[in-house]
C-alpha cells in the first residue's frame, strides 16, 4: 500500500460555514424536523461551527510538528503511551475515540522530538475525516519521514460509535490497528519488546 509523503501534506480546504449551515438545515428538514422550532432553530449554525472545529486538522500539515528536533545521548527506544484522541469516521460521520501508543528507536542517526509534539501529531491527523487504519499509517509515516529513526511502531486502540450505537450495536468493542516501520518490521524480538511495554502497563 502506498502512502502520501508525510512532508507533502498541503491540503488546506476552505470551510464555507454558511453553506454548511444550509446543508445541516436541509438535512434536518429531510428527516422530518421543524427547523423553526426553538430547540433546533440555531442548530444548523452550531453544527456547522462544530464540524469546522472537528476537521481543523486539514488546516495544517501535522508532520510539521516534528520539524523541531534535538540531539541527546540516548539511542534506545522512546515510547509514549495513551495519547488520547477523537476522530470522525468518514463512512458514517460518527466519532471514534481511543488512544495512540507511539514507539520509536532513534539509534545513532535518528532525531528526537519533544514528547508534546507527538500528541500534536496525533491531534493533527485525528482532526480529519478518517478511518483508523489510515490514521495509524499517517502517524507512522510522519515519524519515519521526519525523524528518520531506526524503527517506528504505532498502535491505535479505539471504540467506534458506528459499531456502538448503530448496526451491530456492540458498545465497548475496541479495534486495534498497528503500523510498523524499519527494524520493528523485520526484528520480531524488538517488536515484541515494544508490545510488552504497552500491554504490561495496562
Amino acid at each position: 500500500m502506498s502512502h502520501m509523503s508525510a512532508t507533502s501534506d498541503t491540503t488546506h480546504p476552505t470551510v464555507d460555514l454558511e453553506r454548511a449551515e444550509t446543508a445541516v438545515r436541509e438535512l434536518l428538514q429531510a428527516l422530518g424536523q421543524d427547523t423553526a422550532r426553538d430547540g433546533i432553530l440555531d442548530t444548523p449554525a452550531r453544527v456547522a461551527r462544530m464540524w469546522a472545529e472537528l476537521l481543523q486538522g486539514y488546516q495544517e500539515d501535522p508532520a510539521s510538528h516534528l520539524t523541531r528536533t534535538f540531539e541527546i545521548e540516548h539511542d534506545e527506544m522512546v515510547l509514549v503511551r495513551d495519547i488520547n484522541f477523537t476522530s470522525m469516521c468518514e463512512h458514517h460521520l460518527l466519532p471514534f475515540t481511543g488512544v495512540v501508543h507511539i514507539a520509536y528507536l532513534p539509534g545513532t542517526t535518528g532525531k528526537f522530538t519533544g514528547l508534546s509534539k507527538l500528541a500534536r501529531l496525533v491531534e493533527g491527523y485525528a482532526r480529519r475525516l478518517q478511518v483508523q487504519e489510515t490514521l495509524t499509517s499517517q502517524i507512522a509515516d510522519a515519524m519515519n519521514s521526519m525523524l528518520e529513526p531506526v524503527g517506528v511502531l504505532v498502535v491505535v486502540e479505539a471504540e467506534h460509535m458506528c459499531m456502538s450505537i448503530r448496526g451491530v450495536r456492540t458498545p465497548g468493542a475496541r479495534t486495534i490497528t498497528t503500523a510498523v516501520r524499519g527494524i520493528y518490521r523485520t526484528d520480531s524480538t524488538a517488536r515484541a519488546e515494544v508490545m510488552s511495554f504497552i500491554r504490561d502497563q495496562k
